[in-house]
């Protein structure tokens, strides 16, 4: 019967003020679906307060090839670090 239906990604809050946070995937035929199906399959004892599907194709993720030249930490970058600034008289800092 789901042959065909799209895959959706689910997240889950768990309490509010909290992140989503990916809990599973799942076949629904459209969001409502989805959304459906992820409360049946994803919060039944009462584990989330809002639930999140996206469909698996508009995930995008890095190329674990270029993990290294995609993540490496800019050190010619100066002025990203605080210690680059001058702190004004009169101003706390922590």
């Amino acid at each position: 019967m789901t042959k065909g239906w799209p895959q959706w990604e689910v997240f889950v809050r768990s309490e509010a003020g909290l992140a989503h946070k990916h809990v599973g995937s799942l076949h629904a035929a459209d969001a409502r679906m989805a959304l459906e199906n992820a409360r049946d399959l994803y919060t039944r004892r009462n584990e989330g307060v809002s639930i999140w599907v996206v469909n698996s194709e508009d995930v995008h993720a890095t190329d674990p090839s270029e993990g290294e030249a995609f993540f490496e930490p800019s050190e010619d970058k100066r002025y990203r670090f605080p210690t680059s600034y001058r702190v004004p008289e009169g101003v706390e800092h922590l």
